[in-house]
């Protein structure tokens, strides 16, 4: 893939809108759109919440030619993937640069770098559901697999809840308002082997603040 331009600075960061994502309701057009591929070794990924078509035209219309764009779904979602970014920090950037200029928001992710360790621990099923606050929410998706509680704690330094996100359930490695803590946990859980996603944590459900 050909060297993104440089961008000039914008104001506001574009992660996850689970408000517009809710808004889509044609599941029939979504049963024709592709699973969105996996990033590549060492890749960021923005997966861009594109609903309609008139969202598509007005995104691709925004973007260079040299970069290329593949509508897919994710979860229940129709989004527009972007790859070939090397940094967190230039995959934000053009977050950033699509929020300011289609007013479209993305999930920014990366690939897991090695298989996590499991552990013998499963999380306690007692929920208190509520909704997190204005911030930003790194999720790690356990793939059904409670056993690696253990392994994710060790890594971010601490407790990791359980929420919802996306109608499915993810451990919540942080809940921060600070954006390079946030950025440096998600870094982290995907050099150890995890799934680890950055969204706007306004979009997510707190089901048990401690699983163990």
């Amino acid at each position: 893939m050909q060297k993104f331009a440089t961008l000039p600075s914008v104001v506001g960061l574009a992660i996850a809108s689970a408000g517009l994502m809710g808004s889509i309701t044609s599941a029939n057009a979504q049963s024709s759109v592709p699973v969105c591929q996996p990033p590549g070794a060492g890749e960021y990924l923005l997966l861009v919440v594109s609903p309609t078509a008139e969202n598509r035209t007005q995104l691709r219309n925004a973007l260079p030619n040299e970069i290329k764009t593949t509508t897919c779904q994710y979860l229940n979602d129709t989004v527009t993937r972007i790859g070939g970014f090397k940094s967190i920090d230039d995959a934000n950037r053009w977050a950033r640069y699509i929020n300011t200029i289609v007013g479209l928001s993305a999930i920014i992710t990366t690939r897991p770098g090695e298989a996590p360790v499991q552990q013998a621990s499963a999380p306690r099923v007692t929920y208190n559901p509520q909704a997190l606050g204005q911030g930003y929410a790194v999720l790690v998706d356990y793939y059904n697999r409670p056993e690696i509680v253990t392994s994710v704690q060790q890594t971010v330094g601490g407790n990791v809840g359980l929420a919802s996100y996306g109608q499915r359930p993810y451990l919540l490695a942080v809940y921060t308002t600070n954006q390079q803590e946030a950025y440096n946990t998600l870094q982290r859980l995907n050099e150890r082997g995890f799934f680890a996603v950055l969204v706007d944590s306004r979009n997510v459900i707190l089901l048990r603040s401690v699983v163990r």
